[in-house]
């Protein structure tokens, strides 16, 4: 059965989802290779859950600059869905995974995940705008740059306070749990915005499991950044 610890969001993942489920490569999602999770699992080993966080943030932060240089519609269209496809895992990996260690550890905790928890709702709801949209619509770039703007608001928070303090009242061992708790989680979750589903777990994870299929059905009909656009 599918488990979730009671307060860290900390998983078990069943043995059958692991052996069957995808594996999306660093850049370009592929659809073919099974996953590991001994390997999802062992990349994070020494790297501490802030850390994690803050490379898929760089990762956004340069996929949204991306969109912006793109010089043309196709080029745009690949950015933006590889935009999508991170900021939706990451996320609901935060809130499954992270929020809840805060709401552990952290005094204070509770407030600092409530607020992470309503501003990632300002990001979802425009993300699913966003998802919407063609380079063509004329609200294209508007509403990126509203969504870059609350995210990374956002990040600057969570970088500055909320990442720290929960470093602080954790040893490093339990960080790289969480940090490979947090890779794990993003391979079994959404990657579009539903921006209506819950945002805590139990039910976020159920939700998730419902919406994943289908979504990663889709990932195969769409483009996404080619080998030699990663530079």
């Amino acid at each position: 059965m599918y488990r979730l610890a009671t307060h860290t969001g900390l998983r078990q993942v069943p043995r059958s989802i692991a052996n069957n489920a995808v594996r999306p490569a660093l850049v370009t999602p592929r659809f073919v290779q099974p996953i590991d999770i001994r390997t999802i699992m062992s990349s994070s080993s020494g790297v501490k859950v802030s850390d994690r966080i803050k490379h898929d943030h760089a990762e956004l932060e340069q996929q949204y600059k991306n969109i912006i240089a793109a010089k043309d519609d196709d080029t745009k269209v690949r950015w933006q869905n590889q935009f999508i496809w991170e900021l939706a895992r990451h996320s609901i990996a935060e809130e499954i995974v992270v929020y809840p260690a805060f709401e552990k550890f952290v005094p204070n905790g509770k407030q600092m995940a409530d607020k992470d928890r309503a501003e990632h709702q300002t990001v979802k709801n425009l993300l699913y705008e966003f998802q919407k949209m063609t380079p063509s619509n004329s609200d294209f770039r508007p509403t990126l740059d509203n969504l870059w703007a609350a995210l990374s608001k956002h990040i600057k928070e969570e970088e500055r306070e909320d990442l720290p303090a929960l470093e602080q009242h954790i040893d490093e061992a339990y960080s790289g749990k969480l940090a490979s708790s947090f890779s794990t989680t993003k391979h079994f979750v959404p990657t579009q915005s539903h921006p209506s589903a819950p945002d805590k777990p139990p039910y976020e994870t159920a939700a998730g499991m419902l919406a994943t299929p289908l979504d990663k059905l889709m990932d195969m009909f769409k483009k996404f950044p080619k080998e030699d656009m990663k530079a």
